[in-house]
């Protein structure tokens, strides 16, 4: 396959004939500083071996320019060697040294070196992003996960940075105004997890010591870093006291010494992901550091994702997946632990199941649902389609299932097959096969068709109750449905709720079965009182949408709110927003629901989510007909609770966001601009920068922030931060001009970061001004092969997600969707699937509204 991609069948011939055993990489990155410079200072030397002498192979490389290309001390000419994106050599022997010196270039996609000035100091950082296939704009390798290696990195840097990278450095020597860090080689990792970050970062610094079972002590220096301008606000003392809990929790769980040496984490800018699992070097995207107050929800979101990453030092990085096809290896295990951790690792997050089930599920859901759903174990052709299965088949539905698994086999057989895993595995690269023998080895249990039904299909089932009772009200006949075109072996709980004396709906009983085939009978109801509430997949076993039988649901319509137990009441909130998603429940009545009872909602996270959830319902599931009025009911609830939220609590601070996301009449317009110059207040709310910007995107969407305020914002705030929040102000504003300047800025320049493409494109296409943006819907079809082909994969696809036009949600835009797909049948197969994912949208879209229209 020519270009820029690697297919898996390439991969797979290149292993066959080749063994790395390491690279040392030398990295000159004094230019960063000067901002003219666009490239830096690449050299890589490689030694492998060759199975069969003769043959050819390639080096993945992405830079400007290849100075030279040495092999065995043979010259070869660049100019012939390198074709853009390969550095291919001939004649090899059994044993190789490859030499490539090469100009390799700054990032502003946060693809490979990322470079990025401080608006605030004029401080330059750099820091380095790879998954799944770009440490070749950084440096020549083979860049496959299953050719790992040691590495060994020497990075020269201006003389007042500091330099980090997966190992820790040796020696550091200066000259000329620059400092050279010498690093030790790294353990056998894979290209991808490769990492530098560079700069005058602010550190904090801290120990963890552990006595290992062997009698000797693990010494594991800390340190977790931020830009110098955000140093105010680094809580670094939280970051850390999670992470020491983290590392007790994984080495009682896993029984394997943390293999890295030291553990750094780096809270970088314009970061594209949540964060990377880089050995020994951490990255976060900066939005962790919380320049104002946030809700509880943000933190355990915050501690949930270094979890994550600290459970990839295992489940990745000691062991890591040979192709992108078991990416779920890593991915659904770290998503797992994340939660699994907060509670096991006894941090104050002890409603972390809570936010599974409510948040990480519905974008399981969601992607589950989609025509492009694949099963867990993917088929990944290339690294385009890697690339798009960063998803949440991956990573939540896994976890999801992997919750199920520990149900079906306990969770001491599975962790003693971890164990046994990371042993047997260590530093070298699996395949489904290999995880399923040691489960089976620990659990007795023939997982063999397990992992057909869940790991080899896709689609998500529906269990439904069946409740029948006779005229006392006894039940005489409780069953389980299952829908869905896979039918799949489900350990669920069965909850039974009634009223308790106070008029809480509390459970009474609860039945824990197999549910297999389309009908299973719950022996073990009959004869008990029917229940109010009938909830199935209580506690969140199995991975599913649950539905309600008649009775249940209307029981839910006069008292969702008074469900007494957090996850029941998450799970019942799950459910009605699928009931919504799937067109079975109006989205005013949704709305209903949400207005009557979010109040009521004492998890704060969940509230969020409501909050989220109620907006598309009206900008997207309700009658058209009925928005207007949607949008003042939401408008209207927020401004009451507001007003009766306990002051400086998370809710009323949750309730004035949501305000400014629905606030369109003059009362609520006029509050926010009152919030935003004193001259009216909310007791304990404080109008934070984060805060005001929250507002000032209300005014802007509704036309009443002028160039001139919003210009002054950005004064009173010159970071980076302002500057996004800024830029998307601008392209909120509803006027033909301020779209027509979003539109252009993003597609006639490369010029903008990742994060200002997403700042234009959410300001383009606020719903309520879906007749402006309605005018592009034709050009963005256009253009969407050339956005393809010129942008960097990762700009690309916030392109077209971020202006695909879902926002009108009528016939004549799905018309246009499915041309376009119908015209371009030989389109590249990942923008063939982000297009129909949207257009998929559109048409859940649709018939949501034909439901809701009355």
């Amino acid at each position: 396959m020519p270009g820029k991609n690697l297919s898996r069948d390439e991969a797979q011939q290149r292993a066959s004939i080749l063994a790395v055993d390491g690279y040392q990489v030398r990295l000159d990155v004094t230019s960063a500083p000067d901002r003219e410079a666009g490239t830096f200072r690449s050299t890589t030397t490689v030694a492998f071996r060759c199975s069969q002498p003769g043959a050819g192979t390639f080096l993945d490389l992405l830079a400007p320019a290849v100075r030279s290309v040495t092999l065995n001390g043979r010259a070869l000419d660049p100019a012939t060697a390198y074709d853009g994106a390969r550095v291919h050599v001939d004649g090899l022997a059994a044993e190789n040294v490859l030499t490539v010196e090469a100009d390799c270039a700054y990032s502003r996609t946060g693809e490979g070196l990322h470079r990025f000035v401080d608006p605030v100091d004029g401080e330059t950082y750099l820091y380095t992003h790879y998954e799944p296939a770009d440490a070749r704009r950084v440096f020549a390798n083979f860049e496959q996960p299953d050719l790992k290696a040691p590495f060994t990195f020497t990075v020269t840097a201006p003389a007042a940075w500091d330099v980090w990278s997966n190992a820790p450095h040796e020696n550091v020597t200066e000259q000329d105004a620059c400092r050279t860090w010498e690093f030790a080689p790294t353990k056998p990792i894979s290209t991808y997890l490769t990492a530098v970050v560079a700069g005058p970062y602010h550190v904090a610094r801290d120990h963890y010591r552990r006595e290992l079972a062997d009698g000797t002590t693990l010494e594991i220096p800390l340190s977790a870093m931020c830009r110098q301008s955000l140093a105010p606000y680094f809580d670094a003392d939280e970051i850390l006291g999670v992470t020491k809990l983290g590392l007790d929790f994984f080495h009682e769980e896993f029984d394997y010494p943390y293999p890295f040496g030291k553990y750094d984490q780096a809270f970088v800018p314009e970061y594209n992901i949540g964060a990377m699992e880089n050995p020994g070097c951490v990255t976060f995207r900066e939005e962790f550091v919380f320049r104002s107050k946030v809700t509880d929800a943000a933190y355990e979101g915050r501690a949930n994702v270094i979890l994550h990453e600290m459970a990839h030092m295992w489940f990745g990085d000691l062991v890591t997946m040979r192709w992108w096809d078991d990416l779920w290896l890593k991915e659904s295990f770290a998503d797992f632990m994340g939660s699994y951790g907060l509670i096991g690792a006894r941090t104050r997050y002890s409603s972390a199941w809570v936010t599974f089930a409510n948040q990480r599920k519905a974008w399981a859901y969601r992607q589950d649902q989609f025509p492009t759903t694949h099963p867990i174990t993917a088929d990944i052709r290339d690294l385009e389609d890697a690339k798009l299965n960063f998803d949440g088949i991956t990573y939540a539905k896994g976890a999801s299932v992997l919750k199920q698994l520990v149900a079906y086999v306990g969770s001491e057989a599975f962790f003693e097959g971890a164990r046994r895993y990371f042993k047997r595995h260590a530093f070298g690269n699996t395949e489904l096969g290999d995880l399923l023998e040691v489960l089976e080895e620990t659990s007795g249990r023939d997982l063999k068709a397990w992992a057909a039904a869940w790991l080899q299909t896709s689609g998500v089932n529906a269990l439904t109750p069946q409740v029948t009772a006779d005229a006392e009200g006894r039940i005489t006949e409780l069953a389980v449905l299952q829908d869905g075109d896979v039918l799949r072996p489900h350990r669920i709980a069965v909850g039974l709720y009634d009223r308790d004396a106070d008029g809480a709906l509390v459970r009474t009983g609860r039945i824990e079965l197999d549910v297999t085939g389309a009908r299973t009978v719950v022996a073990e109801a009959a004869g008990l009182p029917r229940p109010a509430l009938v909830l199935l997949n209580d506690d969140d076993l199995t991975y599913c949408k649950i539905r309600f039988d008649e009775d249940s649901l209307e029981n839910l319509r006069s008292g969702l709110g008074d469900i007494h137990d957090e996850l029941a009441r998450a799970l019942a909130w799950s459910a009605v927003w699928n009931l919504t998603r799937d067109g079975l429940m109006p989205a005013r009545d949704y709305v209903a629901l949400v207005l009557r009872f979010a109040g009521q909602e004492g998890n704060i996270g969940v509230l969020q989510s409501l909050h989220a959830q109620a907006k598309t319902a009206v900008d997207l599931y309700a009658d058209p007909a009925w928005r207007g009025e949607g949008g003042r009911l939401l408008a209207d609830g927020a401004l009451s609770e507001l007003r009766e939220a306990v002051p400086a609590s998370d809710h009323q601070l949750a309730w004035a966001r949501f305000l400014a996301q629905t606030a369109g009449g003059a009362e609520h317009l006029g509050l926010v601009r009152g919030l935003l110059s004193g001259s009216a207040r909310v007791d304990g709310l404080e109008v934070d920068q984060e805060l005001r910007w929250s507002l000032w995107l209300a005014l802007a969407a509704a036309g009443q922030a002028t160039d001139e305020e919003l210009a002054a914002e950005l004064a009173a705030d010159n970071t980076a931060s302002g500057k996004r929040h800024y830029t998307q102000c601008l392209a909120a504003r509803p006027t033909a001009e301020a779209k027509a300047a979003a539109w252009s800025a993003v597609i006639d320049s490369d010029e903008l970061p990742s994060a200002l493409v997403e700042a234009n494109t959410a300001g383009f296409s606020i719903p309520s001004q879906r007749d402006l943006s309605a005018l592009y819907a034709a050009p963005y079809f256009k253009l969407l092969e050339r956005i393809w082909a010129e942008r960097t994969i990762e700009i690309a696809m916030r392109i077209v997600g971020g202006f695909f036009p879902i926002a009108q949600a009528d016939e004549q835009t799905l018309a246009e969707a499915d041309a376009w797909l119908a015209g371009h049948p030989q389109a590249a197969p990942a923008l063939r699937r982000l297009v129909l994912e949207r257009r998929d949208d559109l048409a859940r879209a649709l018939r949501a509204q034909a439901c809701d229209r009355i």
